[in-house]
C-alpha cells in the first residue's frame, strides 16, 4: 500500500504558495526554482532587484526584472513580481507581507538573493563586507522571521538558504562573500530547531558552481576542469533539488546543508 503522503499527482505543490527572492534574471538560479515549483502546481511571488551596474551579466541573453513573469505567465504559472533593496532592514518583511497580501498565506521561502563582489584580503573595505552581510546574512534572516511569523502551522513549511561551498574549501577571492555564505551555512541548523515545532523545514543548499553566465574565459575552464562530468552545474539541477525538498516525500529533512555539487573538486585534484 503507498503511504498517503506519496506524490499523487504531476502537481504535488497545488495550494501552497511559494516566496522567492533574487529572482531578477531568467538565466539564474531563482528563476530555474521558480519555473520549477510552478509547473508543480505552486502559486509564486517573485523578489528581484536590478543589477544594471554588474558588468558580468551585461547582455547575456536573458530576460530581467519583471520580465520574467511574463515568461512564468506564458507556461500558465500564477506569479506576481515585486523589486526591493536588502540593504533596507526593512526590505525582507516588505516582501513577506506583500507576498500575504497576494495570496493570504506563503507555504515556502527560498532566500535565493545574494550580494557578490570578489575582494581578497589586500582589498577588504569595510563598507563592502557591511553591504555582503546585511544583504546575505541580515536580510535570509529577517526573510525567515518575517516568513514564520506568517505561518499558521500547516503541513508544507519549507525555508531554503543558499551557501557557496566554504565549508569544503577555501578561496582567496571572495572573502566578504564567503564568510557571509558561512553564516548561513551555522545558522542552519539553530534556524532548523526554531522552526520545526511549527512544521517548518529548514534546508541550506550548497550547489557548486553553477553556470549563470559570472564566469568566462579561463575561470570557466578552470572550473569545468574540476569537474568529473565535465559540464558546470546548471540552475535546473539547483531547482530539481529544491523542488522535491517541498514535496511531502522530503517532509522528515530539516537542518542540513546539502552540498550538490556533481563532484566538483576542490582542490582541483
Amino acid at each position: 500500500m503507498s503511504s498517503p503522503h506519496a506524490l499523487s499527482s504531476a502537481t504535488p505543490l497545488s495550494g501552497r504558495v511559494a516566496l522567492i527572492t533574487g529572482v531578477s534574471r531568467s538565466n539564474g538560479i531563482g528563476f530555474a526554482v521558480a519555473r520549477r515549483l510552478g509547473h508543480m502546481g505552486a502559486r509564486l511571488f517573485l523578489h528581484g532587484w536590478p543589477f544594471a551596474e554588474d558588468a558580468r551579466y551585461v547582455d547575456d541573453g536573458g530576460v530581467v526584472g519583471a520580465g520574467v513573469v511574463d515568461l512564468l505567465h506564458a507556461d500558465g504559472i500564477t506569479a506576481e513580481y515585486t523589486e526591493h533593496d536588502f540593504m533596507d532592514p526593512a526590505g525582507p518583511e516588505a516582501v513577506v507581507r506583500e507576498a500575504v497580501d497576494a495570496y493570504g498565506h506563503i507555504d515556502i521561502v527560498d532566500a535565493n538573493h545574494a550580494h557578490s563582489r570578489p575582494d581578497r584580503i589586500e582589498d577588504l573595505e569595510s563598507e563592502e563586507l557591511g553591504r555582503h552581510l546585511l544583504v546575505n546574512v541580515r536580510g535570509s534572516l529577517m526573510l525567515v522571521k518575517a516568513f514564520a511569523a506568517q505561518h499558521d502551522g500547516r503541513s508544507g513549511g519549507r525555508v531554503f538558504m543558499m551557501t557557496s561551498g566554504q565549508h569544503l574549501g577555501g578561496t582567496r577571492s571572495e572573502i566578504s562573500y564567503m564568510t557571509s555564505k558561512g553564516a548561513i551555512d551555522q545558522a542552519t541548523w539553530s534556524l532548523s530547531a526554531s522552526l520545526i515545532g511549527r512544521g517548518i523545514t529548514v534546508n541550506t543548499i550548497n550547489p557548486g558552481p553553477v553556470d549563470t553566465g559570472y564566469a568566462t574565459g579561463e575561470r570557466w575552464q578552470r572550473v569545468l576542469d574540476r569537474m568529473p562530468l565535465r559540464r558546470w552545474g546548471e540552475p535546473d539541477d539547483v531547482a530539481r533539488l529544491i523542488a522535491w525538498l517541498c514535496t511531502d516525500d522530503a517532509r522528515w529533512i530539516t537542518g542540513q546543508v546539502i552540498n550538490s555539487e556533481g563532484g566538483f573538486r576542490q582542490d582541483g585534484g
